[in-house]
């Protein structure tokens, strides 16, 4: 099917092909046309605050390394050894250099190759040839994002507004701190199913009871907008009795952002915070995901634990959603799907952005 013909379809209310979630081909294009040439979450600025400080993650498929230079530069690299294809860093911690643990290859904190053992036995081999490919990296706030296309434009490009309109709805991520990771497990559904599901509430009122007691997602108080790269769902919490949790604090709304392609920030109705969860593609059929935790200084454990604890039930229910759409995609009943545009504007852009990458 051509791109003009697939667009055509996105605008009548049609979703992408069925076949689309669930192709290895498919999958492979979007690890080339799309992870490999945008903006995402790597991790925590404080774990790389020091010099010689580090973390390794991944963005689609390609193990990228983090690293705080000896004069405080902040760096990223492919991390993979130059030799033979080995990762080089893993985990987190401190080191003065980067050693790959297959045959020792080490590299110097700004990449470049300080010893190969015995590579003084090859003529020609000069260590300035093959140092550690280098990644774009950058921060906001507390985060640190990493782009594998060298030529991307700048991660503000992509944040276009957002930052602004975090700042005016009560958020300043700088201020925030790092309280851990959560909900780390792997979903078998395919990335792009898993993101569609954040992009709508209109699922709420018949999948999350609980969460559909705490916010108002009527249609006509439940703020649906799109930007180039982003968007977001912004909802007033109710009142009233036998709510999940006690939402009182400075932040009054649900705020959701989508950041494309694949990561997300969450804040609901309490004290300033912002929880970042990423949808990480394994294969076609499978999506890992985690979140990330960022919270104003001060905040009680027990209401950090308990806003936590709420997203996770929100999450296990997502869960089961997702791997059956998954299933029902998968099992090739349908060729597309029909889109309410009213609430699924959102799910919609999404699907645009994905075409046009793999066009």
């Amino acid at each position: 099917m051509s791109n003009p013909q697939l667009l055509a379809d996105l605008e009548r209310g049609l979703t992408l092909p069925a076949s689309w979630y669930s192709d290895p081909e498919i999958l492979r294009l979007e690890q080339a046309r799309i992870f490999r040439r945008s903006w995402q979450y790597a991790g925590v600025a404080s774990d790389v605050a020091d010099p010689g400080a580090f973390f390794s993650c991944r963005v689609g498929d390609v193990p990228i390394v983090v690293v705080r230079g000896r004069a405080g530069e902040l760096r990223a690299f492919v991390n993979v050894c130059r030799h033979r294809g080995h990762e080089v860093a893993k985990g987190c911690g401190r080191r003065e250099t980067l050693q790959c643990p297959y045959h020792a290859w080490t590299y110097d904190l700004d990449g470049s190759l300080r010893a190969a053992p015995r590579s003084e036995r090859e003529p020609g081999f000069d260590n300035a040839d093959w140092g550690l490919l280098p990644v774009l990296v950058d921060t906001w706030g507390p985060l640190v994002l990493v782009n594998p296309d060298l030529d991307a434009a700048p991660l503000g490009e992509t944040l276009g507004d957002l930052p602004a309109e975090v700042a005016r709805r009560g958020l300043d991520p700088s201020t925030l701190e790092y309280r851990g990771r959560s909900r780390e497990i792997v979903v078998a559904a395919n990335w792009k199913i898993v993101v569609e599901n954040f992009l709508e509430c209109y699922h709420c009122p018949v999948a999350h009871k609980s969460f559909s007691r705490l916010i108002d997602v009527d249609p006509d108080a439940y703020e649906l907008t799109t930007a180039r790269w982003t968007s977001s769902q912004i909802a007033p919490a109710r009142a009233g009795q036998n709510l999940p949790y006690d939402p009182t604090g400075e932040i009054t709304e649900s705020q959701f952002y989508f950041i494309w392609p694949n990561w997300t920030l969450n804040t609901l109705p309490g004290p300033p915070h912002l929880r970042v969860l990423v949808f990480q593609p394994l294969d076609a059929e499978r999506t890992a995901t985690f979140v990330d935790g960022f919270w104003a200084p001060g905040t009680p454990d027990e209401i950090v634990e308990e806003i936590t604890a709420f997203g996770t039930v929100v999450g296990q229910e997502d869960t089961e959603l997702v791997e059956s759409v998954h299933r029902g995609l998968r099992s090739g009943a349908l060729e597309h799907g029909r889109l309410l545009a009213g609430s699924e504007h959102l799910l919609q852009h999404f699907q645009r952005l994905v075409v046009d990458a793999l066009a």
